[in-house]
């Protein structure tokens, strides 16, 4: 089988979505700002609770973010809706300061999601089943690079293949007898959906310009995870019809690093 021209391309476009700069990076290019030295005013608790505040946002939003949504694919998604609500969680959150932020980012992760399983719906998902929930929640591991991570270990196939047992055990066990598993799970991608959190709150942490800053600060943290969930989700109906491992294999002959 060879991938046809029109695939290859929206491959190939899928792979430069999922390699786009880190949350960092982007803060740092919107704002001017230096992600360390945020990082050095963050308060000596955050560390410790950053898994914590991370995790109950995750789980809150898994079930509550596509309840108001209907079926069907092929539909245009509504990101520049998303963006706005975003926006106006950012700037609410960013007139409080970093105090607010474990009140915020509940808010903005249940926007984030339902703007996750809106491209999703687009690509040709079923966004009722759990296994398409269970792949939207993915997108916040796959969006959780650093700076510093490098290629062999921080790539979209490595990061997957490290969740997809826990995403096939749960899926063996269903919803009842599996909920132990989706806590180990929903443990797994906040332990990268973290890194974001911390770069937020960091942008938070610098003197920027207080609610306006909340409300930029928070676009780019939606956009950054728009661009994963694209590039996710594009790569899931090409593997509908090529299959998983050719279209990896073909992922990977792409530009590599």
């Amino acid at each position: 089988m060879s991938i046809s021209h029109a695939d290859y391309l929206d491959l190939k476009y899928a792979k430069h979505l999922l390699n786009n700069p880190s949350l960092a990076s982007r803060i740092f290019n919107k704002l001017g700002t230096t992600i360390e030295k945020g990082i050095q005013r963050l308060p000596a608790w955050w560390n410790a609770r950053v898994q914590v505040v991370s995790e109950k946002a995750l789980t809150e939003t898994l079930n509550l973010a596509v309840l108001t949504m209907q079926d069907g694919a092929l539909r245009t998604p509504s990101e520049k809706m998303h963006k706005m609500m975003a926006a106006f969680s950012g700037g609410v959150g960013g007139a409080f300061g970093l105090t607010a932020l474990a009140v915020e980012l509940p808010i903005s992760t249940l926007i984030m999601f339902r703007s996750i399983a809106d491209i999703a719906r687009c690509e040709g998902e079923d966004i009722r089943s759990i296994e398409t929930r269970l792949a939207c929640l993915e997108v916040f591991a796959y969006g959780g690079r650093s700076q510093s991570d490098d290629c062999a270990e921080s790539g979209y196939f490595a990061i997957r293949a490290g969740l997809s047992k826990t995403v096939g055990a749960f899926l063996g066990y269903g919803a009842e007898d599996g909920a132990p598993i989706l806590v180990k799970l929903i443990s797994q991608v906040s332990a990268r959906f973290g890194v974001v959190v911390t770069e937020k709150a960091a942008a938070i942490a610098v003197p920027i310009l207080g609610a306006a800053g909340g409300v930029l600060i928070n676009t780019v943290f939606l956009e950054h995870f728009q661009c994963t969930a694209r590039g996710h989700f594009i790569i899931r109906r090409l593997e509908r019809v090529y299959g998983r491992e050719y279209i990896e294999s073909a992922y990977e002959r792409i530009d590599k690093c």
